[in-house]
């Protein structure tokens, strides 16, 4: 059973999946970050100084009542709040994953069009006498000696 389950593991998709999956996972840090640290603060300048990921609405208040500033503040007291700034944050962040995904696939399918040559023309037809390969400029067949149509 532990060989099973090795040679399982050790198969190349599933090694290339764990890789991907490990990079992937990576690559969402970093868009969190730039979504979080670079993109969202100029958007909240614009917008009236707003920190989106303190956007929130408070359903139930909880020990103590509010207003509070952020969201950490309200549910430190127990509040229940609905977070759609931090929610606005995750829609940005998968946009960016999203689109860089796409730009990813799109290269590869213009390298893998590139990579495709046309068929070449043959060079070959089959005798309809002999059904011998001969060349398809050949006016007679090389093996049967019989005269050829060039439609043939």
């Amino acid at each position: 059973m532990f060989k099973e389950f090795k040679e399982f593991a050790m198969r190349g998709n599933v090694v290339d999946m764990a890789v991907g999956i490990i990079i992937g996972a990576a690559f969402g840090t970093i868009v969190k970050s730039l979504v979080d640290d670079i993109l969202m603060p100029p958007i909240g300048v614009l917008l009236g100084n707003v920190d989106f990921s303190n956007l929130f609405a408070v359903i139930q208040q909880g020990a103590v009542a509010g207003p509070f500033a952020t969201v950490a503040e309200a549910q430190k007291t127990g509040a229940v709040t609905i977070n759609y700034g931090i929610f606005f944050n995750t829609v940005i962040s998968f946009l960016i994953v999203a689109f860089a995904v796409f730009l990813l696939i799109r290269g590869l399918n213009k390298l893998k069009r590139e990579e495709e040559v046309p068929p070449e023309e043959p060079t070959t037809r089959e005798c309809p006498h002999c059904f011998s390969e001969i060349s398809i400029k050949a006016t007679r067949c090389g093996f049967c000696t019989s005269e050829l149509t060039s439609a043939a």
